[in-house]
């Protein structure tokens, strides 16, 4: 199976580096230090890293070997993206405590695969109550009820939401969630 590799463009989490100045003190990052962690190399200049449990995709841009790194962010509005990234990465890499990614919180991951459960149901021919009632085993889903109930409700708000994901909008889960969008 082919990597997939997102841009930096697309995904605030593909940190580009570049070589930098000399930074003062012990701690710096060479083009090396990153191959030595690659677990998929796509070309020289996209490396995928494992470090700490953690899965890491840099892009390397206009390096050079003797010099030390320095990680490009792009100012926009993914930029607040970018840096928990940079900060994630530099946690790994110098053996410390890896923040959790909030992008893909718990709560998320788990509407994420309810939508797409009901995506699929609804594209296999199933009615709203069909899926509510696979979706939802322990709610009493009653015939004479169904029209004013609040899980009916819910799994049309899933189902048309997937439809957004399967419709490109899936790109959304590679950045954090913000109430202004």
């Amino acid at each position: 199976m082919q990597p997939v590799f997102w841009t930096p463009q697309t995904d605030p989490a593909t940190l580009p580096f570049t070589a930098g100045p000399s930074p003062e003190g012990d701690i710096r990052l060479r083009v090396e230090d990153l191959h030595a962690h690659a677990i998929i190399e796509h070309d020289p200049g996209l490396i995928r890293l494992a470090l700490r449990g953690e899965r890491h995709d840099v892009a390397l841009v206009n390096t050079d070997d003797a010099r030390p790194l320095g990680a490009f962010v792009m100012f926009d509005e993914l930029t607040p993206d970018r840096l928990t990234a940079v900060e994630r990465l530099w946690h790994a890499m110098f053996g410390k405590r890896v923040p959790s990614d909030p992008r893909m919180t718990l709560q998320r991951r788990q509407r994420a695969r309810q939508m797409l459960r009901a995506v699929d149901a609804r594209e296999s021919g199933a009615i709203y109550r069909t899926v509510a009632e696979h979706l939802f085993p322990q709610h009493k889903i009653d015939a004479t009820s169904w029209v004013g109930d609040p899980i009916r409700e819910i799994t049309i708000r899933l189902a048309r939401d997937g439809m957004k994901l399967v419709r490109g909008g899936y790109r959304t889960l590679l950045r954090r969630p913000r109430r202004d969008r």
